[in-house]
């Protein structure tokens, strides 16, 4: 007799099978076939993960061997078939005396994902400006799909948004020197997208990995709702995978972090970088999370770095297109009359003469000589920062 307790416990057999809810009708007929060629059988659906169950049409041919004997060197089992270890970590499913692979092995391992699962991607897209043009004001600037297996996509993603990040010159006070600051750290925005890749509702077939990038913020989204007894009020402190299998061969790569310490990081990581904390967002369709890069706030900051580099009373002497060009060299470094100009949006005539306004002030030193078009301006430092 089918009770909670057999529907929960029972292992699957030639009479018993388990699908997710998410399972489409038609993915049931090769099962439904099965059982009705033999001695009939029970399907319980809405009690089995997808990544544990069969696909019906990958091979094992069709899985990137160079992966399979990376995982095996990782968990030190180089000497066993890939066939055995696949076995042995749960990725064969034994379905009416036949093996398959999970999802969770084609997911992870497959020679060509787009085959099997085409919006296993990351979909990445820049904006000029702050918000999402339409129509005839469409303002993407880049479009990119990243479609690879689990275990290559993450590194693949990381290498190209490092692409994308701007850096920033700031003028370090205590130590007089000039240091590269990352437009948002990289632990908090590959932190969320491994999250998106390890956590994600893979069997919403029509959903994709999302990473917008605007002028202000970094927006990550995945698809599918946060897993079971996870919400936005205790997401830093609770942890559960929707996917333990595929979770647990990430974390055994180094991707994934243990005890829920990676969104912990995330928050800590926005405030060192003197950033807003992280915004988690979630819908019916997905979970969203915001990383802001308060270039403004960096501005004031950058203006304000400046004011302590010359003094008060200095500052309050220049005008405005003088203040912006101090700033901009003492947080960028030395800079050439046209990149100024460019800053600026100012004549390169006017630029020179609030140059030579700042070289009399002992502000500003010129690089090169007068006629030298790479002829560069450099802030002086203070005698206290020599």
């Amino acid at each position: 007799m089918l009770t909670l307790d057999y529907i929960l416990h029972e292992k699957e057999n030639k009479y018993f099978d388990c699908k997710s809810a998410q399972i489409k009708p038609s993915d049931l007929a090769p099962l439904i076939s099965a059982f009705a060629n033999a001695d009939g059988g029970t399907i319980v659906i809405g009690t089995r993960s997808f990544e544990d169950e069969p696909n019906w049409d990958a091979r094992i041919e069709d899985l990137d061997a160079e992966l399979l004997d990376k995982y095996k060197s990782v968990i030190g089992a180089a000497e066993q078939s890939s066939l055995q270890v696949l076995r042995a970590r749960g990725f064969v499913k034994r379905v009416q005396e036949k093996e398959y692979l999970s999802n969770a092995a084609v997911l992870l391992f497959a020679k060509n994902i787009a085959q099997f699962y085409p919006n296993c991607r990351v979909r990445f897209l820049r904006y000029d400006g702050t918000y999402a043009g339409v129509g005839t004001k469409i303002n993407i600037t880049r479009d990119k799909s990243i479609e690879l297996p689990l275990l290559r996509i993450i590194e693949e993603t990381k290498s190209f948004i490092a692409t994308q990040l701007r850096e920033f010159m700031m003028f370090d006070v205590s130590s007089g020197k000039f240091q590269s600051v990352p437009e948002y750290p990289e632990f908090a925005w590959l932190e969320g997208i491994v999250n998106a890749v390890t956590h994600r509702e893979y069997a919403m077939s029509g959903s994709f990995i999302k990473v917008t990038m605007y002028d202000d913020r970094l927006e990550i989204e995945s698809p599918g709702r946060l897993p079971n007894i996870v919400t936005i009020e205790n997401i830093k402190e609770t942890r559960y995978s929707r996917n333990p299998r595929i979770s647990r061969v990430l974390t055994e790569f180094g991707w994934v972090r243990e005890l829920n310490e990676g969104v912990n990081r995330i928050y800590q990581e926005m405030a060192d970088f003197f950033l807003d904390e992280p915004v988690y967002t979630e819908s019916n369709e997905n979970v969203r999370l915001v990383l802001t890069n308060n270039i403004l706030m960096r501005r004031r900051r950058q203006e304000l770095h400046t004011i302590d580099h010359v003094g008060a009373p200095a500052w309050d002497g220049l005008d405005h297109i003088q203040q912006q060009l101090l700033t901009y060299i003492i947080n960028h470094g030395p800079a050439r009359r046209s990149e100024l100009s460019a800053y600026t949006k100012r004549s390169s005539g006017t630029i020179l003469k609030r140059l030579n306004t700042l070289i009399d002030m002992e502000l500003v030193k010129a690089n090169g000589g007068k006629y030298d078009p790479n002829r560069t301006y450099e802030a002086i430092l203070p005698k206290g920062n020599l």
